[in-house]
């Protein structure tokens, strides 16, 4: 085996098509034999280095992983963890993205070996939340309760999360896998929101923006990937009302506050604008977080799940400190809606969102617009 493994290491940089050492190591797995996966896999980033430059590298090692992840059986689940947590590969985005694949195509049960056998408190809290997502009761799954309750992990970023689905969750678009790829829905794009706007004759009370920086980084943190790691843009800003708005007035207020997201809106490029259940915007913030934009993949499951409530209860004008709980209660009692519109400011490709959130007071609108284009 190893004299195999030498080989494969060595010619590598010379292959024009992966195909055979892919069809190698699935032969091998066949068999039974998965510690030869990966044991390859450790011997590719031993040599190579686990910073992939040679794309022979990335694309061997990703079919590697996904062999392991996505194929039943302890066995596998245990190699694909001695693969990822070994010293060669090692990385918290790769924690992230493997807690993805092995959650979407295994039982919890074998799971439970991440949280007694070597893996990384990164790679276990991103197990838990992609278990949550996909409705497994961790706090009773054998071998996985005792970490997932422990107060020993409550300081991670993760640890504010509740452990169970509220029922703005359950509609969350989870990505599927297989050997050779992956797929996932798009709930937002050109589509989204185009029922005609509804523009009220009615006064529209004065508004002040009261952005902050720190507000506008909160409410965009679903989106921030597609400005950092793709070519998205974003604009996300607060305006206090003098007096009360009345929901009916969203549409026509989103037209006098300056947004450029709607600059040029006119007659032949009319606003669409509609009301939306928070759960709908959950859905949309989800996917944008967990899957990324034209050219990303996101930050799967579990911090996708954490961007999204960052930006529901920042647009909500939840306060700091809030809990998951207090944060959701405020996000219910908010008036949401969709909003898009024909601008050369939106790409009108496939990823478009437009969010309004009016606060329970009705005194404080919170906008969060995002396009990306490939």
């Amino acid at each position: 085996m190893a004299d195999q493994i030498q080989k494969i290491v060595t010619g590598l940089p010379d292959l024009k098509d992966v195909t055979g050492v892919c069809t190698v190591a699935e032969g091998r797995a066949a068999q039974g034999d998965a510690a030869f996966v990966a044991d390859l896999g450790i011997a590719l980033a031993r040599a190579h280095g686990a910073g992939g430059q040679m794309w022979q590298y990335r694309s061997v090692f990703d079919h590697l992983l996904r062999l392991l992840a996505t194929t039943t059986g302890p066995e596998n689940v245990a190699q694909a963890l001695r693969l990822v947590s070994s010293a060669e590969v090692a990385s918290t985005k790769l924690d992230r993205y493997t807690a993805s694949l092995l959650a979407s195509s295994h039982e919890a049960t074998d799971l439970a070996a991440a949280f007694t056998g070597r893996a990384s408190e990164e790679l276990r809290a991103c197990l838990v939340h992609e278990l949550v997502l996909r409705g497994v009761v961790v706090e009773e799954t054998p071998g996985i309760a005792g970490w997932a309750t422990s107060p020993h992990w409550s300081h991670h970023p993760l640890g504010w999360l509740p452990l169970t689905l509220s029922d703005m969750e359950r509609t969350a678009d989870l990505p599927s896998y297989s050997i050779r790829g992956s797929g996932h829905s798009m709930p937002y794009g050109p589509s989204e929101g185009r029922e005609p706007a509804v523009i009220s004759s009615a006064r529209v009370p004065s508004a002040e923006e009261t952005t902050t920086q720190a507000s506008a980084t909160a409410m965009a943190k679903a989106v921030a990937n597609w400005a950092e790691e793709s070519n998205g843009r974003i604009e996300a800003r607060v305006f206090d009302f003098a007096e009360p708005l009345d929901a009916r007035l969203v549409p026509g207020a989103l037209l006098t506050l300056g947004l450029e997201c709607l600059g040029g809106v006119g007659r032949k490029t009319a606003p669409s604008v509609a009301v939306r259940p928070p759960a709908q915007a959950w859905r949309v913030l989800f996917a944008a977080a967990s899957t990324g934009g034209a050219y990303n993949s996101g930050s799967y499951g579990a911090y996708g799940r954490l961007a999204a409530w960052q930006s529901l209860a920042a647009l909500a004008g939840s306060p700091e400190g809030a809990t998951a709980g207090e944060a959701e209660a405020r996000v219910r009692d908010c008036v949401w809606h969709g909003f898009g519109a024909d601008t050369k400011w939106f790409e009108q490709v496939a990823w478009d969102i437009g969010l309004a959130a009016l606060a329970p007071d009705r005194r404080r609108l919170a906008v969060l617009a995002a396009t990306d284009t490939d």
